[in-house]
């Protein structure tokens, strides 16, 4: 069967306080996803008579009320024809981890038992699931307890997230975002619920408590027959997904025909993998029983092929950086007007978008028009912290030919973008004057013997080297063998450090 593959972010929290800019995240969240099951946070942090920090429910009353105002949205949004979920993050005692709890209908309520097993039994008789997120958190202390785990009730974790990576307690996106949640640990990571012989798969999301959606914080995606809200639910029972840590991928996974989350018969099996990425692929890992099985090695497969006429090519361009806050206290954002045309076609745009303000339009088969809004935060008061940078993008696709130009217009200048310069290598384009020009606004003469003052205050477009279509897309064909109590699944690694993680297809 052929399925749609539908994005979205199974992990934006929006709380209590929040619940007045609740059709701002359903609009942002129309903007950049196909579909969104909310999750929202009923948890806020008091403190006690001594002063304790404690996490705590919001007064009942309270969580109620925004329960219904959510229910209302959700019916709303429905109505309209958008396919959105009506969910709620579910934390108990901490001792079996962090669930975020989801329902098909829009009737259900909001409950708040103590063990994940109370949670699966209050929703026996209704259409709910329960996902759980940063498991490889201590156990007891809010990672996730495979003993007590349901997979028709949890058939799928989310292992990436901005924590960082649960799938085990080695290799890249260590936690350590939350420190006082960490260190991660490898006895709660997803790999032990697979050992344990858990049917679960895996996604990644965002634990966004900004706004849903957030590019570089991981999203994930559902085969489904089409998009209605049944099919959806549908895809997502039977584990047919896949996370990304930052852009998207295109992926396909099977065994004997059989899809990701699927359960085959022992025997010999036939595995079939089709990837289409945002950049060059570097390397697919086959796993078997979380043990590597086959490295299928992409880069240097494809650089050396001649290029015919007329290709398709993939870029990324990325804007933001800009003035220190530290220094420029009153240049906390910008917005960008810009457009893309191109001699060729252009296939697709993919937005990287991480906050509102962003827009896309006026796209046709030779171009289009956009505006974003980028931010600097400042973080700490040493001038050499971290500078809070947020960039804003798009993976632009076009079709043309090795002489073709393009053309970049960021805030009434051109850019050429010779199609050859492309393929070569990445490049960046500074407001440079601009930032001169501040700097002796702000501070008079500020003649000096090197530039740091104007290059790393200056508002910045990173333009990423292209790569042909051989590059970012891959297809293979392999006979693995089929034990019973087996499971293979996938990670796939791109050049620009891009991850995504397959859910396992089992043999039962």
């Amino acid at each position: 069967m052929s399925y749609k593959k539908l994005w979205t972010d199974l992990h934006a929290n929006i709380h209590h306080n929040q619940m007045g800019d609740l059709d701002a995240w359903i609009g942002q969240a129309r903007q950049v996803l196909d579909f969104w099951p909310v999750a929202y946070y009923p948890m806020y942090m008091r403190r006690n008579e001594a002063g304790a920090p404690l996490e705590d429910l919001y007064p009942e009353e309270a969580i109620q009320a925004d329960w219904e105002q959510l229910r209302a949205a959700v019916k709303r949004v429905n109505e309209e024809g958008w396919p959105m979920f009506m969910g709620y993050e579910w934390q108990g005692n901490g001792s079996d981890g962090d669930h975020n709890v989801f329902f098909l209908h829009n009737d259900a309520p909001m409950l708040h038992p103590m063990l994940y097993t109370q949670l699966r039994d209050a929703y026996k008789d209704t259409e709910a699931i329960a996902i759980p997120h940063h498991v490889a958190y201590q156990l007891g202390s809010r990672g996730k307890n495979w003993a007590t785990h349901d997979e028709r009730f949890s058939p799928f974790a989310e292992i990436y997230s901005s924590h960082g990576c649960s799938e085990r307690d080695t290799g890249p996106f260590d936690m350590e975002r939350h420190p006082h949640m960490g260190p991660r640990t490898g006895e709660t990571c997803y790999e032990r619920g697979l050992e344990q012989g858990w049917r679960v798969g895996c996604i990644a999301s965002g634990d966004n408590h900004n706004l849903p959606g957030v590019c570089v914080h991981g999203t994930m995606c559902v085969l489904a027959e089409d998009a209605t809200k049944e099919a959806i639910w549908e895809g997502l029972r039977a584990g047919r997904v896949y996370g990304v840590s930052r852009t998207r991928m295109e992926i396909d996974f099977t065994v004997n025909g059989a899809p990701m989350g699927s359960t085959v018969a022992p025997g010999e099996g036939q595995m079939e993998i089709a990837i289409t990425a945002a950049d060059a692929i570097d390397r697919v890992e086959v796993l078997r029983n979380n043990v590597l099985h086959e490295m299928l090695v992409h880069s240097g497969s494809w650089e050396r092929q001649p290029l015919p006429e007329r290709f398709r090519f993939k870029f990324a361009l990325e804007f933001g950086w800009g003035p220190n806050p530290r220094f420029y206290p009153d240049q906390l954002s910008k917005h960008w007007v810009g457009s893309l045309q191109v001699p060729g076609r252009l296939v697709s745009v993919e937005k990287c978008w991480n906050n509102y303000g962003q827009k896309l339009y006026n796209q046709t088969k030779t171009g289009c028009e956009f505006e974003l809004t980028t931010s600097m935060r400042g973080d700490g008061d040493h001038w050499m912290g971290a500078s809070g940078a947020r960039t804003e993008g798009f993976v632009f696709e076009v079709e043309g030919g090795i002489h073709d130009v393009l053309t970049l217009t960021v805030d009434g200048k051109e850019y050429a973008l010779p199609v050859s310069e492309l393929l070569y290598t990445g490049k960046i384009h500074a407001e440079y004057e601009e930032s001169v020009q501040l700097a002796e606004r702000t501070f008079g003469d500020v003649a000096h013997y090197r530039d740091d003052l104007f290059w790393h205050n200056a508002y910045k477009v990173r333009q990423r080297q292209a790569v042909p279509e051989a590059a970012y897309t891959l297809r293979r064909s392999l006979t693995v063998p089929m034990e019973a109590g087996d499971n293979y699944r996938l990670r796939v690694w791109l050049r620009n450090g891009d991850c995504a993680w397959v859910s396992p297809i089992f043999c039962r």
